[in-house]
Order: C-alpha cells, then sequence, then structure tokens
C-alpha cells in the first residue's frame, strides 16, 4: 500500500488528529469569531498559513470559537502556540508573545468565544500532561460585529506575526529534537 505524505493543512476535522503521530509537531492555534472583524484575527493568521508551505512539524488549526471542542487538540500535541486577539491599551497591530501559566493569563474576555476558551484552559491545567503553551496576541482597538473586514493595521500584521510564529515554532522544535 502506497501512502502520500501529506503536508500540513488548516483543518476542522476531529479525524485529522488521529491520522499522524504528533509527538514531534507543534500545533499553532489560531482562535477567535470571524464575523466579530478584528476579534476574528487568529483565524485570518491560519487562513494565510494555510496558504504557505509549512515546516513538517507544524500543524495549524483555525479553532474559531470552539472552546471544550478543542481539548483533544491538548491531549495530542506537547507544543500549542495560540493566535488570539486582545484589547490590551496597544496599538492595533501590536503583536505580543504571553507564557500563560493560568487560564488568568488569557487575555480579557473579547466576545463568548474566550468564556469558553478560558474554562477550556482551566480544565487544561487539570489533566496529568499539560502541553506547553505560548499565546501571541494581536492588539484590537474595537469590536465590530457582522463583518469579516480588519482594520489596517491589524491586517498588516499578518505576515508579521506569520513571521514571528514560524520563528517561534522552529526554535521550540529544535530545542526538542
Amino acid at each position: 500500500m502506497n501512502t502520500l505524505k501529506r503536508t500540513p493543512i488548516a483543518i476542522s476535522s476531529d479525524s485529522y488528529f488521529f491520522e499522524k503521530d504528533k509527538s514531534n509537531s507543534i500545533l499553532i492555534l489560531g482562535v477567535g469569531n470571524y464575523l466579530m472583524g478584528d476579534e476574528g484575527i487568529g483565524v485570518h493568521v491560519m487562513q494565510e498559513m494555510a496558504k504557505i508551505k509549512l515546516p513538517e512539524y507544524v500543524d495549524i488549526l483555525d479553532g474559531g470559537t470552539g472552546g471544550f471542542l478543542l481539548l483533544n487538540c491538548f491531549e495530542a500535541y506537547q507544543t500549542i502556540i495560540f493566535v488570539d486577539a486582545t484589547m490590551d491599551g496597544k496599538p492595533a497591530g501590536t503583536i505580543s508573545l504571553i507564557r500563560p501559566k493560568f487560564a488568568s493569563d488569557f487575555p480579557s474576555a473579547l466576545s463568548v468565544h474566550d468564556v469558553g476558551l478560558k474554562d477550556m484552559i482551566e480544565a487544561v491545567y487539570l489533566m496529568d500532561e499539560k502541553p506547553d503553551l505560548h499565546l501571541f496576541t494581536v492588539s484590537i482597538e474595537e469590536l465590530v460585529p457582522m463583518t469579516i473586514e480588519l482594520n489596517p493595521n491589524v491586517k498588516n500584521a499578518i505576515p508579521k506575526i506569520i513571521e514571528q510564529l514560524l520563528t517561534h515554532a522552529e526554535a521550540l522544535h529544535l530545542k526538542n529534537v
């Protein structure tokens, strides 16, 4: 039986999590509500990353507003890098890296998805084996319901955050090899 080697792709199917050994893979997980403008930046970043060739050790997932539905990711991956929006008072498009140790280290709730996300992170911290969590945030200034349009500064941050995500993932991968 001849199997084809798959390149990492943006996925939304649970079946993918059972298709390959992820012990040496890093998951980059974009979260946010795509229909709330800048709040959906994590999803926009995943869509752009799906268009480029990624290293074999990187998987990407559009987590959307998944909340507890994403828990299987935390069992499957040893390292997870989140991408999410934050209203932290910094200029729109500012990229920050946070090493969250508790759910309270995640950005303040922006929309309904963060309630589920924070609850899910609390559940992760109760697991026997906790993944190594990293959080890239993109600062936003406002929530605009029912639009997929991004503030120009937030949109211009996408190539920069992708570069930073891949550089960070490479450093983590090399540290674990």
